[in-house]
């Protein structure tokens, strides 16, 4: 009994039918490729990971000291309140020139 019912005889047919319908190139250039998405996978779930310990880090620094993560987050943010320089001129009829 082989993997789910499955005997080692029939796992062995059913790859070289694989092997017939696809040969071996192709099989190759599939398996490369699922590899390169598993280590794609595996990398971003590292760094899911990391920026997740990181707002741990940040969450915990805020229960402790609210004054200094919030004086670190408004000197890391430019000024959101200051206004651009107009770019419009206004002609004698009162109507906006670009």
């Amino acid at each position: 009994m082989g993997f789910g019912g499955i005997s080692i005889w029939q796992l062995l047919i059913i790859l070289v039918i694989i092997v017939l319908l696809f040969g071996t190139k192709r099989l190759r250039n599939i398996g490369t490729d699922l590899g390169s998405a598993i280590r794609g996978f595996r990398s971003s779930i590292k760094d899911g990971e990391a920026d997740a310990a990181e707002d741990a880090t940040f969450a915990a620094e805020a229960r402790k000291d609210p004054a200094a993560v919030s004086n670190q987050t408004s000197a890391a943010q430019p000024a959101a309140d200051a206004k651009p320089a107009s770019t419009t001129t206004q002609n004698s009829s009162g109507s906006d020139k670009i």
